[in-house]
C-alpha cells in the first residue's frame, strides 16, 4: 500500500523536525523538504496530500527573504502556510496545535493513517528488490543500531545476497561481537565476514595520546580494512549505509547551518563504484528501533545506547594499553549489568566507564597498591547539545564500586563524574 505523504517546506524554521515528527505520530508519513523544490521532484513523489509552508525565524538567507516555489504553490493540493508571508504562528497550546494539525491533515487534505512501520517495512522491501534484482550489497555491519536494523531489513528483501562485514577492531564492549555473530551468523552464512583487526589496531594506536589523532586513526583504519574486504569480492553492485533522517537534518539545510558531518562508512574511496541503498534515511531514531524490533532483533541489540565511532578508544584516556582497554571493557560491563538490575536500563540516556592514564595508591588485599581509578559518567539528554548528570543512588555506587574495585584487574578506585554538559562533554575524549 503507498503511504500518503504530507510535505514540510523549510522556510526557515527550527521546529521542522517536531512538525514532522506529531504528523507520523497521527498516522500520516511525513517529509522535510526544501523551499525550491521543483515540479520534476515534486512528481516523483508519491500521493502528496498537503504541503505546510512553514516558515521562521531563518527565513532570510544571503539578505534575501525566501519563498516557496511556484512549483509548491501550483501542487493542486491544499496549502498550510504558518509563520509565512504574514500568516499566524503555530499556537502555543499543545492541544490546539495538534487540534490544527488534525484539521489540516484529516478534514482538509484527506489524508489516511496508513504510516506504521509494518507497512514501512513492506514498502522498503519493494523498493530493495526493485532496485537490486538478482545483484549483490555490501554492508559494513558494526552492531550498532542503525546497520543491525539495514542488514535485517535487507535480510528480510534479499536474503543470501546480502553480504556483511563486520570489522572487530577490539575497541568494541564486552559481547558486542560475539552478538553480531550469533544474531546474523546463521541467517548469512558465509555472507558475514568477520575481520578480527584487535592488533592491527592496538599497534596503530600504540603512543598515541591525542584524541583527535586516535579518532583519525581509528577512522582510516576502518576504511583501509572495510576496502580490503571489498576489494576480495566480485559482483558486489550496491553498498548499504545505515543514514538515518536526523542525520540528513544535523548535515545542514538551505537555511540552517550544519550541526556537523554524518559520513556513515567513513568516507569510501570513490572508486569502488557501488550505487548507494539507504533504507532507513527517513526514519527517526525511535522509529529505526521499532523497525528493528519489527524484523525480530532482539531489544539488548535495538536499545543498544550511544557509542562512539571510535569505541572504547576514546574511553581509554590518553595512549591505549591492552591491560588499560580491558579494564575499561570488564568495568563498563559491570555498570550495564548493574543498571539494568537497578531498573536504569532505557531510563537513563547514557552510562559509561572511563580509565584515565594514570594511577593512584590503594590498599588491597592488605598491602599497597598503585593501580588505575576507573570514572563513571551516566547523563540525561534530549538532544545531546546540553546534558544532566543522573543523581544515582548511595546505594547503587557502593555495590558498583565494590564490584569494580574486586573484579577488574589494575583498578583501585571508583569515582563519579558530576559534571553538567555545559562545562563538561559527555564524552572525556
Amino acid at each position: 500500500m503507498k503511504q500518503d505523504r504530507i510535505l514540510v517546506i523549510d522556510l526557515g524554521s527550527t521546529k521542522n523536525t517536531d512538525i514532522a515528527r506529531e504528523i507520523r505520530s497521527l498516522g500520516v508519513y511525513t517529509e522535510i523538504h526544501p523551499h525550491d523544490l521543483t515540479k520534476e521532484e515534486l512528481d516523483n513523489l508519491d500521493n502528496v496530500k498537503g504541503i505546510i509552508l512553514n516558515g521562521g525565524e531563518n527565513r532570510v538567507v544571503d539578505g534575501v527573504e525566501i519563498d516557496a516555489s511556484e512549483a509548491l504553490y501550483n501542487y493542486g493540493v491544499p496549502i498550510l502556510s504558518v509563520d509565512h508571508k504574514g500568516s499566524d504562528k503555530w499556537p502555543e497550546d499543545r492541544e490546539e496545535f495538534i487540534g490544527l494539525l488534525e484539521r489540516f491533515v484529516f478534514d482538509e487534505c484527506k489524508a489516511e493513517k496508513n504510516w506504521n512501520i509494518d507497512n514501512f517495512i513492506k514498502e522498503q522491501v519493494k523498493v530493495i528488490q526493485d532496485t537490486v534484482g538478482d545483484k549483490k550489497v555490501l554492508l559494513a555491519l558494526s552492531g550498532g543500531v542503525d546497520s543491525s536494523v539495514v542488514a535485517a531489513l535487507l535480510i528480510e528483501a534479499i536474503g543470501k545476497n546480502l553480504v556483511c562485514v563486520h570489522v572487530n577492531n577490539g575497541l568494541m564492549r564486552k559481547g558486542e561481537s560475539e552478538e553480531v555473530v550469533s544474531v546474523f551468523g546463521e541467517r548469512l552464512g558465509e555472507n558475514l565476514i568477520y575481520v578480527q583487526a584487535k592488533d592491527r589496531f592496538l599497534s596503530k594506536l600504540a603512543g598515541v595520546a591525542e584524541p583527535e589523532q586516535k579518532r583519525k586513526i581509528i577512522g582510516n583504519e576502518f576504511v583501509y580494512i572495510f576496502e580490503e574486504e571489498a576489494r576480495k569480492l566480485n559482483g558486489i553492485d550496491f553498498l548499504a549505509q545505515g543514514t538515518i533522517y536526523p542525520d540528513i537534518i544535523e548535515s545542514g539545510t538551505k537555511t540552517v547551518k550544519a550541526v556537523k558531518s554524518h559520513h556513515n562508512v567513513g568516507g569510501l574511496p570513490e572508486d569502488l563504484q557501488f550505487e548507494l541503498i539507504e533504507p532507513l534515511k527517513m526514519l527517526f531514531k525511535d522509529e529505526v528501533r521499532a523497525c528493528g524490533l519489527a524484523l525480530g532483533l532482539p531489544e539488548s541489540m535495538v536499545y543498544r545506547q550511544p557509542f562512539p565511532g571510535p569505541g572504547l578508544g576514546v574511553r581509554c584516556l590518553g595512549a591505549i594499553t591492552e591491560d588499560r582497554l580491558e579494564a575499561v571493557r570488564e568495568s563498563d560491563a559491570i555498570l550495564r549489568e548493574e543498571f539494568k538490575k537497578a531498573g536504569l536500563e532505557g531510563k537513563v540516556w547514557q552510562y559509561f566507564t572511563v580509565v584515565p592514564d594514570f594511577k593512584t595508591v590503594g590498599v588491597k588485599n592488605h598491602q599497597r597498591s598503585f593501580e588505575w581509578p576507573v570514572i563513571i559518567r551516566a547523563v540525561n539528554t534530549v538532544d545531546a547539545m546540553t546534558a544532566t548528570i543522573e543523581r544515582l543512588p548511595y546505594e547503587l555506587l557502593e555495590k558498583i564500586t565494590d564490584r569494580i574495585t574486586n573484579e577488574v584487574a589494575g583498578v583501585n578506585r571508583v569515582l563519579y563524574d558530576l559534571t553538567n554538559k555545559p562545562t563538561g562533554t559527555i564524552e572525556w575524549e
